[in-house]
């Protein structure tokens, strides 16, 4: 686990050099603390390392299972998007993410895949090829 700032014995501090050899070494690398930063939420902290890490794909649990075309909080005919492209997220002002998070992952081609946290083993499932949530992808 790494993390933007001291943490006693639980952490190290982050660096890019240490991710990357645990990663090479095939470990699992958490990344905690956000930026460190006031003012950076944590989809941007995603966004930031996954994008210094070069990762395939960013993960994203969320309290909502997916992007819809309004908020289905709101309104319960809202549709859920099984995919949708990044600039459109942005021009449609959907706010799956925040702004920041999403310029950054737009800006460096990072695609993404959003799903419920709530859902027992969402990431599991995500993984295994039974993606339920709606995949964010992006073009030249």
């Amino acid at each position: 686990m790494l993390t933007p700032f001291a943490c006693g014995d639980i952490a190290e501090l982050y660096s890019k050099d240490k991710s990357m050899e645990a990663l090479a070494n095939n470990k699992v690398v958490f990344f905690a603390g956000g930026t460190g930063h006031p003012y950076f939420s944590t989809d941007t902290a995603t966004a930031l390392r996954a994008i210094e890490i070069e990762a395939d794909c960013i993960l994203l649990a969320k309290a909502i299972d997916g992007v819809y075309d309004s908020d289905p909080k709101v309104n319960p005919n809202a549709k859920k998007y099984d995919s949708i492209r990044l600039d459109e997220v942005l021009q449609k002002k959907l706010g799956v993410i925040d702004l920041s998070a999403t310029i950054m992952c737009l800006e460096n081609k990072m695609p993404m895949m959003i799903f419920g946290l709530n859902e027992e083993d969402s990431i599991v499932k995500s993984l295994s090829g039974n993606f339920t949530g709606t995949y964010v992808n992006v073009v030249d």
